[in-house]
This record gives structure tokens, sequence and C-alpha cells, in this order.
């Protein structure tokens, strides 16, 4: 390729345009909140009624376990505050559903705030947070 006077405006137009896009999209905890409002419909959200069992320090964000327990509940959405998707996971729950929690691993971009809001039989939504250091980031991080 000839270096030409266009050539050389050219690739520095490129440059610059690529030094304007982001290095990595993360959601932000407004991008949660509205999440959470879809979830809920908008509804208020009370505390109390659900357990979030996240461990304090995770070495590893790949595979970061976590546990929620809600009894009575008919849905239970996770959310990971600063993951590049906010929603991390939905359990669903039936009425032939023996008991209201289940189990899985997460991966986590970095440190931040795990949230559960949970769907009550009842219609009404209860949440509960807990924050997990991550020394390791696991979505390429």
């Amino acid at each position: 390729m000839e270096l030409t006077r266009r050539n050389a405006l050219a690739m520095g137009a490129g440059a610059f345009a690529a030094t304007l896009l982001p290095l990595e999209a993360f959601a932000t905890p407004e991008a949660t909140q509205e999440a959470i409002a879809a979830f809920t419909g908008g509804a208020d959200i009370g505390e109390g009624g659900i357990t979030l069992t996240a461990p304090e320090i995770a070495e590893n964000g790949n595979t970061v376990p976590i546990s929620v327990d809600a009894p009575g509940a008919v849905e239970i959405v996770v959310m990971a505050e600063k993951n590049p998707d906010p929603a991390v996971v939905t359990f669903k729950f039936g009425p032939m559903s023996g008991a209201q929690a289940a189990s899985t691993r997460i991966r986590l971009a970095g440190t931040q705030d795990i949230i559960a809001v949970a769907k009550m039989a009842d219609g009404s939504f209860v949440k509960t947070s807990s924050t997990v250091k991550v020394t390791i980031g696991g979505c390429g991080g």
C-alpha cells in the first residue's frame, strides 16, 4: 500500500474514531434499576422474606456460587449490577414445587452487588442484596 496524503488522513480519522469507542460496556446502576422495574412492573418492593447466600470474597469471578430462598415465591430474578448484562438468572416455581429455593454458579465481572428480587404468590415483591469482592474478574476482566 502506498502511503498517500489521502490514506494517511483516512488512517488518522479511523484511529480517532476508535478512541471514541468504549473499551468495555458494563451495565450501570440505572440499567439494573430499569431491569428491576421491568420485572416488577413498577410495583413497590419490600424487604425480607428472601435470602441470598453468596461468598464475601470470590477468588475467581468465573464461578461464584450463589443460592436464593424465598418461601412462597413464584419467580426469583438475580442481577449483577456491574456485569455487561445485569440480568443473570431467573428461577420460576410452579404450584408443585417442593421449595422455592435454587442454587447455581454465576460469572461476575468484578467486585459488585448481587441483587435478588422475588415475586411472591400474592403479587408482592421483595428484594435483598449482597456484595461480593472478586479478585479476578470473570467477564473478560
